[in-house]
């Protein structure tokens, strides 16, 4: 298994690895590409003006109705739609600090005002501390599950008490980003969620597990008023063909996309426990990622020719799932240099037991621009 990102775009100067985007290290699968291959005989033609068949497939597979369902140029294009639609200018949107960087950037090009609230003791996105910071001039609030950039997953009890308390005039995005990466232990039904909260928007992408970061589909569900206020920016023949093909294929391939999900699992968790006998303390992550907190390490990655999403206090993310990379990072920090162990066949990631308190503490800012 080797990293694909060097075949679609140039990596950081002097990178061996770019580890910095969260992609997935496999190509897309093999019905989906034979499906995509299909849709290019009709590229000379415009897809539907505005889109159909897309919500409809994707309400299908969630069993909810198509109105309910809006569609946009990965989770990043819906992101913008919404704040677009939902927010004023000089409004706030509040959100864990370090997150995921669209949320900073986007809310700049709305013109709201961004409220980072730090992470807890354990890299956790602290609830309890957004609600305190929402107040009349807040707009928008974001809740990641996983949590960008520390795959940390907030207590479902928990979201579910935070959502109750916040008032129903203010929109809440719940990204998902990730959630294909979750144990049946940390899932929740969001659906019903929605069913609950007027206010909730479920925000999801074929990005992350699916591995298809370059098609750019993404998409939010929620109730049908909201979901139609938002559509009303939808862009124009801007859902192609290939999206409803692909998300289909995507679909029918449920065994292959699980088997992939538990290799890159795996790897995760290989790595994060090395890491940690190393005095490492990385936060158990749920996603695609490991975050290594500490100053300096986003330096030491990057002289050794590794590109990592880097933060101010010197923290770095880093993506999972290719063995060669992994035993990079170790190499880097310190380790032998000694490949990971490699587990064949789609093997369930072994989970350790959690350690309460193992995380070097963040400063409180906003991630960097750079993606």
């Amino acid at each position: 298994m080797t990293t694909r990102t060097a075949t679609f775009r140039h990596r950081p100067e002097g990178a061996r690895f770019d580890l910095t985007l969260s992609e997935n290290p496999f190509p897309p699968l093999p019905s989906v590409v034979s499906a995509l291959e299909h849709t290019l005989a009709e590229a000379n033609r415009y897809p539907e003006f505005l889109p159909h068949r897309l919500p409809q497939v994707i309400s299908a597979h969630l069993g909810i109705d198509a109105d309910r369902v809006v569609v946009g140029a990965g989770g990043t294009g819906v992101v913008l739609q919404i704040m677009q639609a939902l927010t004023v200018p000089g409004q706030r949107m509040v959100y864990a600090a370090p997150t995921f960087d669209g949320y900073p950037i986007m809310a700049g090009m709305v013109g709201l005002e961004t409220v980072g609230v730090g992470l807890d003791s354990s890299g956790r996105q602290d609830l309890w501390a957004m609600a305190r910071a929402v107040d009349e001039c807040t707009g928008l609030i974001a809740v990641c599950r996983p949590h960008n950039p520390t795959g940390t997953v907030v207590p479902a009890s928990e979201l579910k008490a935070f959502l109750f308390g916040v008032p129903r005039h203010i929109p809440v995005i719940l990204d998902e980003a990730y959630v294909e990466f979750l144990g049946d232990g940390d899932s929740l039904d969001a659906v019903q969620l929605t069913d609950r909260y007027p206010n909730l928007l479920v925000l999801r992408t074929f990005s992350k597990a699916y591995g298809l970061a370059g098609l750019r589909i993404g998409y939010a569900f929620g109730q049908p008023e909201l979901v139609r206020r938002v559509r009303r920016l939808q862009l124009p023949f801007g859902t192609p063909e290939s999206a409803v093909a692909a998300v289909v294929a995507c679909y029918a391939a449920g065994a292959e996309l699980t088997e992939r999900i538990a290799r890159i699992g795996t790897e995760r968790e290989l790595l994060r426990t090395m890491l940690r006998t190393r005095g490492i303390r990385v936060p158990r992550s749920r996603a695609n990622f490991l975050y290594l907190p500490g100053p300096g390490t986003a330096e030491t990655l990057a002289r050794a020719g590794i590109a990592a999403k880097a933060y101010p206090d010197g923290s770095a993310r880093i993506t999972v799932g290719d063995p060669a990379a992994g035993a990079a990072v170790l190499s880097a920090l310190g380790f032998p240099a000694a490949p990971l162990p490699v587990r064949r066949g789609p093997a369930i990631p072994q989970i350790l037991p959690d350690d309460t308190n193992m995380w070097a503490r963040t400063v409180d800012c906003e991630p960097s621009l750079s993606r």
